[in-house]
């Protein structure tokens, strides 16, 4: 069997999985979503917590609660890597210096993971397993929450209320991301991965020196790295590493925990709205724009030409043979158009158009279909939008799920696209005019100037993969790379919680033979279209200095 026809026949075998998991899950968060029955466990934690989980909660106090946590959550991360080193099972590590500690809480609680360390060489089990994996969990569980209030804001009317936070915070970490997280580490133990509490061993002998591995619960933190769309590794090889991912079949189950939650939420949404077929129009766009990157992906890394290339049967530098192209490849596109950032080859190594397509993934807003939560509400932002397009064209006022798009909702939404793409660039700009950082790259040029645009193309859009050709362990880059990892998480959420208590206020509007019908497949070309022109306007003068330079000169 020929690499391509194994792509192809893992891309189709991705694609069953994700259709037969689609409806159950959908119905199922839904569910959970709308219940007002409390597991005892969680009045515990609400108990604990000191929350009342039947008050509602309008926007503003919404944006404080999931603030307040998240604030509580930096803290407590950075406080615990400042101590690792005086902690029981910290395996001999120091404690991590600051600037690194800021990064790396920033990094995690942002649902970004991006990581400037040796994961294998600075964490001990307390920090990755009580400091880490949590984060895995509840950073996940905060967008959801904001993208579940997101979708109330579209389906109430005449209130401003839009659930409890709190609530849905704990349901969706105690119900949905805990038992298909313990499903998927039970398959990856079952695969080869790693699950153990063990210490430092020494393997060998490698290049005259002693080769140590040490162990830890890989497996369970695996599954929640990817489940959650985090993405960060307990080693530093990340998803390349065999005690991550041992072979072909743990790879594409790996791709399917990326995938699954952000697809099947397009189905949450439209049960809460009242309607499955916006939620089929809103997962048409996901698919279109995913299938087609996964597609162009797959092309340009094994069309590439040389005689290097044509023994090796397409471009296999950076690549692990046990995957091979196909498999990098639709890994490559589903952890960069999800908030994942998990690897599994080195983007660095991929030719100049592949390199760029997947930070033209990022730069879209990871809404493709996005990060666990952060996905869904940026799409819906994109729905909004394209909606009030399509009403400047036909000049009437715009409509969405019989909500009007008015010159408020509009501010909102374009507060929200401005941002990511203000702090991408502004922050590569000052970095490439900055004697300083220009000495972390590895590589000079188009490839040394894409370096530093994937790294905030990164963190900004809380992806937290890395071109691995920049030495970002800096005091610049782990300082500017956590602040844009923060603005680029918490900023867009207020703009998103405002509109949906916008929303959430109005009365419903009727439909009429002049209301754009947007469960169509005319509507969700629509939404494609602009997807790419916004991304495309926003970003091609740096891409056309950076991967596309380099891929038109290779």
């Amino acid at each position: 069997m020929s690499s391509q026809t194994a792509g192809v026949l893992q891309m189709l075998a991705l694609i069953a999985a994700l259709a037969l998991a689609y409806r159950p899950l959908g119905d199922y968060m839904a569910r959970v979503y709308s219940s007002e029955k409390h597991y005892r466990p969680e009045k515990w934690i609400y108990k604990a917590v000191g929350a009342n989980p039947s008050a509602e909660m309008r926007w503003p106090a919404y944006l404080r609660a999931v603030l307040a946590f998240s604030a509580v959550s930096v803290l407590f991360l950075y406080v615990l890597q400042r101590l690792q080193g005086s902690l029981p099972g910290s395996l001999g590590f120091a404690s991590i210096d600051p600037d690194q500690a800021f990064n790396t809480a920033a990094s995690f609680v942002t649902n970004t993971n991006w990581q400037s360390y040796y994961g294998e060489q600075a964490m001990g089990h307390v920090v990755q397993t009580g400091g880490l994996a949590v984060q895995n969990f509840v950073s996940a569980a905060v967008g959801m929450a904001v993208a579940v209030a997101l979708v109330r804001g579209f389906a109430r009317s005449r209130t401003g209320e839009l659930g409890n936070f709190w609530t849905d915070l704990v349901r969706g970490t105690v119900r949905i991301l805990l038992p298909v997280s313990v499903i998927g580490a039970v398959v990856l133990v079952a695969c080869g991965a790693i699950q153990n509490f063990s210490g430092i061993h020494e393997v060998g002998q490698f290049m005259g020196g002693a080769q140590e591995w040490n162990g830890g619960a890989v497996a369970s933190q695996e599954a929640i790295k990817e489940l959650g769309t985090n993405g960060g590794g307990y080693f530093n090889a990340n998803s390349a590493h065999p005690f991550e991912n041992p072979n072909p079949l743990s790879n594409l189950f790996e791709i399917f925990l990326i995938l699954l939650i952000p697809f099947a939420m397009t189905r949450t949404f439209g049960k809460m709205v009242g309607s499955v077929k916006q939620g089929y129009a809103i997962l048409a766009a996901t698919a279109t724009i995913w299938i087609g990157f996964t597609a162009l992906m797959m092309w340009t890394e094994f069309a590439h030409h040389g005689p290097a290339f044509d023994i090796a049967g397409g471009a296999m530098e950076g690549k692990e043979t046990r995957f091979g192209i196909g498999g990098s490849s639709i890994f490559a596109v589903a952890t960069t158009l999800t908030s994942t950032g998990a690897v599994n080859s080195f983007h660095s190594s991929y030719t100049g158009f592949g390199g760029g397509i997947t930070m033209l993934g990022m730069q879209l807003g990871e809404i493709a279909p996005g990060g666990v939560g952060s996905g869904l509400y940026g799409m819906l932002i994109m729905a909004v939008i394209a909606v009030f397009i399509a009403g400047l064209m036909v000049g009437r006022t715009p409509e969405y799920l019989g909500k009007k798009i008015g010159t408020r909702e509009i501010k909102f939404t374009a507060c929200y696209i401005l941002i990511t793409p203000a702090l991408v660039l502004g922050f590569t700009a000052v970095a490439m005019a900055l004697p300083t950082p220009a000495d972390s790259m590895t590589n000079s040029g188009a490839h040394g100037f894409s370096e530093i645009l994937y790294a905030y193309t990164s963190g900004a859009n809380n992806n937290g993969s890395a071109f691995a050709g920049l030495n970002a362990d800096t005091q610049w880059f782990n300082t500017t790379i956590g602040i844009a990892m923060l603005l680029g998480r918490f900023l867009p959420m207020v703009f998103v919680l405002a509109l949906a208590g916008s929303l959430a206020a109005q009365t419903p509007v009727p439909e009429t033979s002049g209301t754009l019908r947007t469960d169509k497949p005319l509507y969700a070309g629509l939404l494609v279209g602009t997807i790419l022109v916004v991304a495309g306007l926003t970003y091609f003068p740096a891409l056309a200095l950076g991967p596309l330079a380099e891929g038109l000169a290779s």
